[in-house]
C-alpha cells in the first residue's frame, strides 16, 4: 500500500512544499491545516492528498483528525509536525497570553499530534520529523517565546526518541535556519536580508524546497538508522560566530 504521511501546518510555505515533494515521491498526504479556505485552497486539483482542519493545539481536536486520518487511508507512516506560529518581542513586553499562544501551536500541538499518531506509528514502525527553527539552538533578540518553544521542540524530539525506538519509531529534528519564503520576504529590510547573508557562510537564504528535502529525506526509509537528531538546514548560519563579513574581506 502507499505510504500515508500527515504534515501539519500544510496549507502554504514549508508545510506545503514538503506535502508537494512528499507526492512527487508516491506518498499519500493528509493535510493539516486550521485555516480551513487557505488549505482548501492548497488541496484542490492535488493528487493524493486529502485535506483535515484542524487547531494543532485542541486535544480533542487533534483526536478526531487523527481517527478522520486513518478512517481515509488506513494506515500512517509518518507525522511532520510543522505547523507553527511567530509572536516577536521584548521580554518586558510579551504578556503572557502572548507566550501561551506561541507555546500552545509551536510546542504543545508537536506533543498532542506525536502522541495521537504513536499507535498507529507503531504499527509500520513509523518515523516523526518536528520542525524547530535555528532560532531553537541560539538566541536572538524578540525571540522569547518563538525561540524558547522551538528549543523545547528540540528536546522532545530527543525524549521521543529515546522512548520510542523500541517501536522501531524514530524521531528527527530539522532546524530551518532563513529561509526565503513569502513571509520573511515581506517583513525582512534589505539591511535584515544583508545581516543575514553576511552571518550565513553559503551567504544567502535557504529555500523552501531545500528544508522539504530535508523533511522527506527524514521520514523515508533512507533514514532508517537516524534517530534522536536535530538537523540545521541553515546553510552553516549556526556554525559561525562574529566576523564572518570582516574574514571574507581579507580573503579577497
Amino acid at each position: 500500500m502507499t505510504r500515508t504521511v500527515i504534515v501539519t501546518g500544510a496549507a502554504r510555505g514549508i508545510g506545503l512544499t514538503t506535502t508537494a515533494q512528499f507526492v512527487d515521491q508516491g506518498w499519500q498526504v493528509a493535510m493539516i491545516d486550521r485555516d480551513e479556505d487557505a488549505l482548501a485552497d492548497a488541496a484542490e486539483g492535488r493528487d493524493g492528498v486529502r485535506a483535515f482542519t484542524c487547531d494543532v493545539s485542541d486535544p480533542d481536536a487533534v483526536n478526531v483528525m487523527m481517527q478522520a486520518v486513518i478512517a481515509w487511508a488506513g494506515r500512517l507512516d509518518a507525522l511532520v509536525n510543522n505547523a507553527g506560529v511567530a509572536d516577536f518581542g521584548p521580554i518586558e513586553q510579551t504578556s503572557f497570553e502572548r507566550w501561551r499562544t506561541v507555546m500552545a501551536t509551536n510546542l504543545d500541538g508537536v506533543f498532542l499530534c506525536s502522541q495521537a499518531a504513536i499507535p498507529h506509528l507503531k504499527d509500520r514502525a513509523g518515523s516523526i520529523v518536528n520542525i524547530a527553527s535555528i532560532s531553537g539552538l541560539r538566541a536572538s533578540t524578540l525571540r522569547v517565546a518563538y525561540g524558547t518553544s522551538k528549543a523545547a521542540v528540540i528536546h522532545l524530539t530527543q525524549q521521543q526518541a529515546a522512548e520510542l525506538g523500541e517501536y522501531g519509531i524514530r524521531a528527527n529534528c530539522v532546524a530551518p535556519g532563513p529561509v526565503r519564503t513569502k513571509l520573511a520576504m515581506a517583513v525582512h529590510t534589505q539591511e535584515i536580508i544583508d545581516a543575514y547573508h553576511d552571518s550565513i557562510p553559503l551567504n544567502r537564504y535557504g529555500s523552501e524546497d531545500e528544508i522539504a528535502a530535508a523533511i522527506t529525506f527524514l521520514a523515508s526509509p533512507a533514514a532508517s538508522y537516524i534517530t534522536g537528531q536535530c538537523l540545521a538546514a541553515d546553510g552553516g548560519f549556526d556554525t559561525t560566530g562574529v566576523g564572518l563579513p570582516a574574514l571574507r574581506s581579507d580573503n579577497k
